[in-house]
Order: C-alpha cells, then sequence, then structure tokens
C-alpha cells in the first residue's frame, strides 16, 4: 500500500501580502508557484520537513527563484530574516517585474489583431471537455474561433457539450487517432494562427494573448507554453509531474537552426521545446512541411506527434519559440494504471518519432539516441532501482521499456502507412463533416 499523501499546490502573488506556510499531517508539502500581475515568474517544492515556513522567507525564498528567470542583477546577499529585509529585497526587484509585466502588456496589445483559430480534440470525455471549453471562452479574441474535434466518438455527448458554447463548431473525425484529428481540425482552420489545447486543459484568460504574442517575430512558426499541474492530489499525478512534467521553466526560450545543430549529432531533444497540451503555429507553415504524421498518436494517447512535427520546423531552418507567460493547467492521470498505459505509450511513440525522422532526414543522431543514449539511460535507473535509491521514480520502469520496444516493432508495421497530410490554405474538409 503507498504511503503517499497529497502535495497542496498553491499560486501565490507577490504583489499580495505572502502566507506564512504551514504544512497539515495529510500533506506531503507545498508546491508553490510565484505570480506577478498574472505573470508566472518562479516555482518551488516545499516538502513537510522544510515546513513551517515564515512569510518572510516565502518571500525570500521567491524572489531567489525569480531572479534567475528574470536574469536581473539584483543584490541577494540578505536572507531576509525579518520582514524589514524582505521589503528591502521585494523593493529590488520592483523594478524588473514591472518592467517584466509592461513589456508582456505592450506585446499582448501588438498581437491582438491576430487571428486564431483554437482546436481540441477529444473522444468521450464531455466533463472534461466542459472544462476546457469554458476555460478557452475567457481567453478568447472576438475574431478568434474554437474547433473541436470529436474523434471515433461512441455518442452524442461531445456534440451536446459543444453546442453549449457559442465560439465553438463542432466537426467529426471517425477516423481513430489524435494526429488523424489534429489534421481534420487543422482542414477546418479558417485562421492565420492555429493553437492546439487537450481536453484535460484548463487555460489562464491570457493563454491565447501570450501565445500570439510569440508570432510578433516573423521568424517564429511555432510556439508552446508553460504547463502547470492542476492538481497533485495522487501518487500518480506526483511522479507525472516530477519525472514527465510539462512545465519547461519561466525563461523564455528561442530553439532555432543553431540549436539544431548543436544537438542534431546525438539526436535533438524537440521535447524540450513545451507540449502538445499548449502549442501554436503558423497556418501557412502546414502548407510548407505538411500537417501531423498519422502514423503516430494512433489510440487515446499522447505519442510524440507534436515533437516530431517541431522537429521539422527546425530542420526547415524555422523557429519554435517557448512563451511561459502562456499558462496552461493540466489535469494528470489520476490512476496509476492510466499512467502506466501513458508512458508506456509515450516511449512508444518517442521511438517510433526517432526512427520517423530518420527515414525522412537521414540525421543520424536519431539513431544514436535510439541504441546508445536511451539504453544508457535505462540502464542507470535499473541500477538505481537494484539499490532501492529512488523507488518512486523506478516504478513504471517495465511499461516504459516495454513501450520503447514496441515503438520499434510499430514503426516497421507502419513504415509504409501514410505519413501525413498537408492541409491547403484553400482545401476545406467536406461540409457534411461540420455540424
Amino acid at each position: 500500500m503507498s504511503d503517499y499523501r497529497p502535495w497542496q499546490i498553491l499560486h501565490l502573488d507577490l504583489e499580495k501580502p505572502l502566507p506564512d506556510l504551514q504544512v497539515e499531517a495529510t500533506v506531503e508539502g507545498i508546491y508553490a508557484v510565484f505570480w506577478w500581475r498574472e505573470i508566472p515568474v518562479g516555482d518551488a517544492w516545499l516538502p513537510g520537513s522544510q515546513l513551517p515556513v515564515t512569510r518572510a522567507r516565502v518571500r525570500a525564498l521567491a524572489l531567489r527563484r525569480v531572479a534567475s528567470n528574470l536574469a536581473a542583477a539584483v543584490d541577494l546577499t540578505t536572507d531576509a530574516d525579518s520582514a524589514r529585509e524582505s521589503q528591502l529585497l521585494t523593493r529590488r526587484f520592483a523594478d524588473p517585474l514591472s518592467r517584466l509585466a509592461r513589456k508582456v502588456a505592450d506585446r499582448e496589445a501588438r498581437a491582438a489583431p491576430l487571428r486564431a483559430s483554437v482546436i481540441v480534440c477529444t473522444r468521450d470525455r464531455p466533463v472534461s471537455l466542459a472544462r476546457t471549453l469554458a476555460s478557452l471562452q475567457r481567453t478568447l479574441g472576438s475574431a478568434d474561433e474554437i474547433v473541436v474535434v470529436d474523434n471515433a466518438p461512441l455518442g452524442d455527448e461531445t456534440r451536446h457539450v459543444t453546442d453549449s458554447y457559442g465560439a465553438a463548431r463542432y466537426v467529426v473525425e471517425p477516423r481513430p487517432g489524435l494526429d488523424i484529428a489534429r489534421n481534420t481540425g487543422l482542414r477546418h482552420a479558417t485562421a492565420e494562427l492555429v493553437a492546439f489545447c487537450d481536453d484535460d486543459v484548463e487555460v489562464h484568460s491570457r493563454w491565447l494573448a501570450r501565445l500570439k504574442s510569440a508570432f510578433l517575430d516573423p521568424s517564429v512558426m511555432a510556439a508552446t507554453g508553460l504547463v502547470l499541474p492542476a492538481s497533485l492530489e495522487t501518487e500518480s499525478q506526483y511522479m507525472f509531474e516530477r519525472y514527465w512534467g510539462f512545465g519547461r521553466g519561466f525563461r523564455p526560450r528561442r530553439f532555432d537552426s543553431a540549436y539544431f545543430r548543436q544537438h542534431r549529432a546525438g539526436g535533438v531533444p524537440t521535447w524540450e521545446i513545451g507540449a502538445g497540451a499548449s502549442m501554436a503555429f503558423r497556418r501557412a507553415l502546414f502548407d510548407e512541411i505538411g500537417g501531423f504524421d498519422e502514423r503516430l498518436d494512433a489510440g487515446a494517447a499522447g505519442c510524440s506527434g507534436d515533437s516530431e512535427l517541431w522537429y521539422r520546423v527546425l530542420a526547415a531552418n524555422h523557429v519554435c519559440s517557448y512563451a511561459p507567460h502562456a499558462v496552461a493547467f493540466h489535469h494528470h492521470r489520476s490512476e496509476r494504471h492510466a499512467l502506466d498505459a501513458q508512458l508506456y505509450a509515450y516511449m512508444r511513440g518517442h521511438v517510433a518519432a526517432l526512427l520517423i525522422q530518420f527515414e525522412r532526414h537521414r540525421h543520424w543522431g536519431n539513431l544514436r539516441r535510439l541504441v546508445a543514449s536511451l539504453p544508457y539511460y535505462y540502464g542507470k535507473l535499473l541500477v538505481r532501482h537494484m539499490r532501492a535509491t529512488d523507488r518512486r521514480r523506478t516504478q513504471t520502469l517495465g511499461h516504459e521499456i516495454l513501450g520503447g520496444l514496441a515503438g520499434v516493432r510499430y514503426y516497421l508495421q507502419h513504415r509504409h502507412s501514410p505519413r501525413e497530410v498537408a492541409p491547403s490554405l484553400q482545401k476545406r474538409a467536406r461540409s457534411d463533416a461540420v455540424v
């Protein structure tokens, strides 16, 4: 029986008085996310053994985490043992934080004229979808749209949920597969930008505006946002967040041809770019490099269709941008069997994507990662497992390794299957598929 206790998630506004942090006996610890004017600027994991913490020390901890994300030259010599020192420390940060807020707001305003289609692919999860659509309604601009793609549905629940949201259009895709559904959504998108949001995500009210602002740079063809956990109530949710989570930090990053060349020999780690749960593209990109590879993302779980597409974006000398100010909250799988199945599918998709990337580009780094880096990585984890140094991390090793082996078999079985579509801006799916 697991001895897991939930982690409490706290969202703390640095412009407001911070609380003393206590921990109850039923809670393992606190995961704190620090904000400034609705902008996430840092986080901290505080296990129960480090609690309680006074509000002065909470602020000092927060600002130390924020300093590296701001890349600001701020004096951090004080330990902020007292409220007075904490206030002095805050004043030193007020100017760089305020400049950040002004910059984000200015970019949002300049990006406001851009129009976006938000595509949500779903399959028989009406409760989760309703939660996602409710959050999307709060982030849309007046000219934006939502396209809900119902992927091989078993009933009418998704249609009924979609009909209750006026900005959403309902599309049926009878063939199962996430990337098939994504390509169907692309054919129905009408805007110059196309964003994707999973049906187990809730987005911040400024999510879409801030994703749009990444495209003020004309060289950027793809963008992702910060994905935070919505809950850490179960051990499976905690394990996913700590070892497989979607978060990529709080500093913007630019992934370009130099990044691609730097990593190509060992396999480009495109998963560092972000998560498919929160991503956007210029619509014209797909006419150039094609849509999502429909050999990936077969079934309900995600299987690297997003990272394989980012690989093609970089290989074509385009730029991907990570925009951490665009925030989404992901509801991780709460049950252990669901996590095991998810990690199996992730590794199956990752290995299949490596082989597809080699097939398409003949970049040998993909094979080096497959035959050298991955075995070495999992060998180290197996040693840790035998030494019982991190049993929580190694609990899922069997499913991950089996998933990787299945990825090789999956690719060999599907290497001659259709790859992807190139949805033309002029081409639209048959109107009888739209309701």
